[in-house]
């Protein structure tokens, strides 16, 4: 397991986060989607925030990335879904007849976190802390 550092401190923090078209509108093919994500890989940087993976439905799409500690998420989440929207349908107009009120996404989202170990593991460890064995 390869962990990220920086001056002060060592970390690893995977998120998987799902984005669901309003009313699950079936917008999405690849061209639709790669566009998704360039606009992702964009906007990423600027809240040390980087992909590792990105996949589509036709109404949703999951992405998996990492961030660093000092990562305000919900605050890049809202700045993707507002660009991403924007541009998406400026570019692919021909989607507009399939949204609701020209509504992209949903006003919600899912993210959820992820890691090597599982959170028994993980529980299991934190209480045999101070235990000698």
């Amino acid at each position: 397991m390869k962990l990220d550092n920086n001056a002060h401190s060592v970390f690893l923090l995977c998120y998987h986060l799902v984005l669901v078209v309003k009313y699950r509108r079936q917008v999405f093919d690849d061209s639709i989607s790669n566009r998704a994500k360039e606009i992702f890989e964009y906007i990423a940087p600027n809240y040390n925030i980087t992909l590792q993976e990105w996949n589509h439905d036709k109404d949703h799409v999951h992405i998996l990335f990492k961030a660093h500690p000092k990562s305000e998420i919900s605050k890049f989440i809202n700045a993707y879904k507002s660009a991403s929207s924007r541009l998406i349908k400026k570019d692919f107009p021909q989607i507009r007849q399939k949204l609701w009120k020209e509504q992209f996404w949903s006003q919600s989202f899912c993210l959820l976190t992820t890691g090597d170990a599982p959170v028994e593991v993980i529980k299991t460890y934190i209480e045999s802390q101070g235990e000698k064995h």
